[in-house]
């Protein structure tokens, strides 16, 4: 969307333009929901922040200035709906012997996957995948949504810097520090992977 587009729909959604409300959802709630889903691990939690992210644009639209794109101000209202609600969050852990409780009152054990019949090229593809998910979940929230915002959903420095309310310089050196991190945190992994890959 251009700048003209995004003025010309700023001041449809200003002028309480339902059509543009529409047009605004239509446009965004794809790469927002991804982001959510990235930061929050979970589509329940993703979904809710998606809601309260279209909730919080419509109710602050008014105050729109227009010193980033449209795109980019709903991207820091999300992440703050985000941030906020990890905050929030108390880890959660679950017994493997404890059974599901199924909503009619019944309950089914845990059963786990049997992993012996899957090829080994999935299995490790699947594997590496889940790991570089874990590091990233485990990254320090500051961090990752640097990290989620500018190496996942391909924000510019700038924009990332608009939508977290950063400076460009604290953005560069959350990035830099959140791949390290996981350079560290993945090394130990796939080391493992590349020497048994050789045998």
């Amino acid at each position: 969307m251009t700048q003209a587009d995004d003025a010309a729909l700023v001041a449809r959604l200003q002028a309480g333009d339902q059509t543009a409300y529409a047009q605004l959802v239509e446009d965004n709630a794809s790469r927002i929901y991804r982001l959510a889903l990235r930061m929050m691990g979970n589509e329940e939690d993703a979904e809710d922040v998606l809601q309260e992210t279209f909730l919080s644009a419509f109710k602050a639209i008014d105050k729109f200035q227009s010193r980033s794109s449209l795109s980019t101000w709903l991207y820091r209202i999300a992440s703050n709906a985000a941030l906020m609600r990890l905050r929030k969050k108390e880890p959660v852990q679950v017994s493997v012997d404890e059974p599901i409780e199924r909503d009619d009152g019944d309950t089914l054990p845990r059963q786990f996957f049997d992993f012996c019949c899957l090829p080994e090229e999935t299995l490790l593809r699947d594997e590496a995948h889940e790991e570089m998910k874990r590091a990233v979940d485990e990254l320090p929230v500051t961090l990752r949504s640097v990290f989620i915002l500018r190496d996942i959903e391909g924000l510019s420095t700038e924009e990332t810097a608009n939508a977290l309310d950063l400076s460009i310089s604290a953005v560069k050196s959350r990035l830099m520090r959140a791949r390290l991190k996981l350079r560290e945190e993945l090394s130990t992994y796939f080391a493992r992977y590349g020497n048994g890959a050789q045998n």
